[in-house]
């Protein structure tokens, strides 16, 4: 059946608000602060092979659009009307992506035939295991991470398996909380099956089910045009995080992304090897996971912002994902912090993408948003788990305005939870909630400023949990002329003799009296800084987003007593002017810069290709020796000025150390 434009767009319309209600349902009846406020969950209306082809635009989380369940559909022998699946698994079918993350799904059966499923999945603040929430890079493996759950029915036509509920209260810190959010999503997937019959009812059963296909469909032409307005050609980036475990070395993430004719690869080979702590992502291999994606999705959107969101956007791309790789770890390597790595990816993607297109695409996002968790005791002696929260940074400046100021940009999904929820759910006081000045990167168009937050606890053995903390030495970077954004500050007891910075610490032990600071990074920014419209400076001064100090040093705006010096700024300027020297596409701030003095991309290419050749196991290992040597050998041989040759040479006199295990 061929449908006509305007048809398809109302039925995806239909789609779309069917997906925007069961969000509803979910937010309106969950009970975690992170669910019903954060909104760290995802919804969808899938396929019979299990594509999404709807999921929401205003609630929820975006990374999902493109996750397809059909491993997982397959892990259950039969499907009857009532029933609903769900896993939290990473390793079954690859669909959940950590312990956290439970996974539910429904048929959606009419007159006896399957035409659809509707899922769905919620983030659970806590799901036991080692530490408070569950997630910390200092976890090595999955079985630290919770409880996990293969694909199974949770309701069996209708009836509810009490004995898995148990199974699960047994097994977590806040039994009543994670009991309550599964109510919320069985209440969503019923939802789900009403709007979906309410629309079969409305097209007819043949229409509704041709039509999904032919929305996917239509997507996947959607992003082939995009992809046809890039030109073709092979552009390689890299992103670091601050650490690969605790106290450890910086982690890649590195693509070569290729265009060819309205189509892309995207080619992660050359990220780290998998790591010995939680940042890995389970993505199985697959061409097409959703995690893998994320930033593909959210460059096409860019683009065109008025692409279908569904699993069509995929048909055109596809991604080589090394397995042993971060990128694509193996049993039972930890999972849990998968989402640090995932946002490296995002912004990965629009470096290797803004070579193409510069003028289209904003410069770099804050990226390592934390989110704090506290697990403390209320005045009544009960305990107390829940998130307060994502603390992160602005988005990047853009080819025609600033960056979004403490939006979070890439993960802007997540919600701010307001100060007095916090304070009425959890026993701490907020005592600063506010924009980070001077945290955006100078340019033309500025970056957005990072957010702090500070608060007290009150309860002796609290411990607050900071997931996905980074940003504490690579920096977001500028394009085009643009500057690198500012650093994220951790920071226990600030403004006192006894302050103590944590640095990227994701587990915090704090006794009653404490004081928490958490300061996000700022957005990179666009163009460069002395093309700002003077007056703008003017104003981010008086609005407290740049000081007078760094209005002076990077723009060239003098402003002295509230005021504007009309002629020494245009003194300035024509200083600044004469000393510029050529711009370079990418601004990545001091630590980088550094930091690839050393390790260089041929270097970089020489251990990928080492550890390729190495058992998975012992690839961070090996890593970690290289690093170790390399430091050590460019403080005393001066093999500063050799290329990839040193590392090899290094390799070989490492290896005779684990010979009989490196060449079984």
């Amino acid at each position: 059946m061929a449908f006509e434009p305007s048809e398809l767009q109302i039925l995806a319309n239909y789609c779309v608000a069917a997906a925007e209600s069961i969000a509803h349902t979910l937010v309106r009846t969950a009970h975690s602060t992170f669910v019903k406020e954060t909104e760290d969950f995802s919804c969808a209306l899938l396929t019979p092979e299990g594509l999404a082809f709807a999921s929401p635009k205003t609630l929820g989380a975006t990374w999902y659009i493109g996750l397809d369940y059909g491993p997982v559909l397959g892990m259950i022998d039969d499907y009857q009307p009532g029933d609903v699946a769900m896993t939290n698994d990473a390793y079954s079918g690859n669909v959940a992506t950590h312990s956290p993350d439970m996974v539910m799904w429904k048929p959606v059966f009419w007159q006896g035939r399957l035409v659809c499923f509707v899922g769905g999945h919620i983030h659970n603040t806590d799901v036991g295991g080692a530490v408070p929430a569950s997630l910390s890079r200092t976890l090595t493996e999955i079985h630290q991470e919770g409880i996990r759950i293969p694909p199974t029915k949770i309701v069996r036509e209708g009836v509810l398996d009490e004995a898995l509920l148990n199974l699960i209260k047994i097994n977590v810190r806040a039994p009543e909380q994670n009991i309550g959010d599964l109510h919320a999503q069985l209440a969503m997937l019923a939802n789900g099956e009403k709007r979906v019959h309410e629309m079969i009812a409305h097209f007819g059963v043949e229409s509704f089910q041709q039509g999904m296909y032919a929305l996917l469909d239509y997507a996947a032409q959607q992003a082939e045009r995009v992809l046809e307005s890039v030109p073709d050609g092979d552009y390689f980036f890299a992103e670091y995080a601050d650490e690969d475990s605790v106290n450890g070395k910086p982690m890649r993430v590195a693509m070569t992304l290729k265009i060819l004719g309205g189509r892309a690869v995207l080619d992660y080979t050359g990220s780290d090897p998998q790591l010995l702590s939680s940042l890995n992502m389970p993505t199985g291999g697959m061409t097409r996971h959703a995690l893998a994606l994320v930033g593909y999705h959210y460059v096409l959107y860019t683009l065109n912002p008025d692409i279908l969101l569904n699993a069509g956007l995929d048909r055109v791309v596809e991604c080589i994902l090394p397995e042993g790789s971060v990128m694509n770890a193996v049993y039972p390597a930890a999972v849990g912090m998968r989402s640090l790595t995932c946002k490296l990816t995002h912004v990965l993607t629009f470096g290797a993408f803004s070579q193409a297109v510069p003028d289209r695409l904003p410069a770099c996002a804050a990226c390592g948003l934390a989110i704090l968790n506290v697990k403390t005791t209320n005045a009544s002696g009960r305990s107390v788990i829940a998130s307060i929260g994502p603390v992160g940074g602005g988005a990047g400046g853009m080819p025609f305005g600033d960056g979004e100021e403490g939006s979070g940009a890439n993960v802007a999904f997540l919600r701010n939870t307001p100060v007095e929820i916090n304070e009425a759910e959890v026993p701490i006081r907020i005592t600063r909630y506010c924009l980070v000045p001077d945290s955006g990167g100078a340019g033309k168009y500025r970056g957005g400023l990072g957010l702090m937050m500070e608060f007290q606890v009150f309860a002796p053995d609290t411990t607050v949990t900071a997931r996905n903390r980074d940003r504490t030495h690579f920096a977001s970077w500028g394009v085009l002329g643009g500057k690198a954004g500012s650093n994220a500050i951790f920071v226990k007891n600030p403004d006192s003799a006894s302050a103590e910075i944590l640095g990227n610490n994701d587990v915090i032990h704090c006794p009653a009296g404490d004081v928490i600071r958490l300061s996000g990074a700022g957005g990179g920014g666009y163009g460069a800084p002395l093309e700002r419209d003077i007056q703008q400076v003017v104003r981010d001064v008086k609005s407290g987003y740049v000081s007078a100090a760094c209005a002076e040093q990077d723009y060239g705006v003098v402003i002295r007593n509230g005021e504007l010096d009309s002629a020494a700024t245009q003194q300035k300027r024509d200083t600044m002017m004469t000393a510029m020297k050529a711009v370079a596409h990418f601004d990545y701030g001091p630590w980088r810069t550094r930091f690839e003095q050393s390790w260089t991309p041929e270097r970089y290419l020489a251990l990928t290709d080492i550890l390729s050749q190495v058992p998975v196991i012992w690839r961070f290992h090996i890593k970690h020796r290289l690093f170790d040597a390399l430091a050590k050998a460019e403080k005393s041989d001066g093999f500063s000025n050799q290329g990839s040759e040193v590392i090899y040479h290094l390799f070989n006199e490492i290896k005779d150390d684990y010979r009989e295990f490196l060449t079984r």
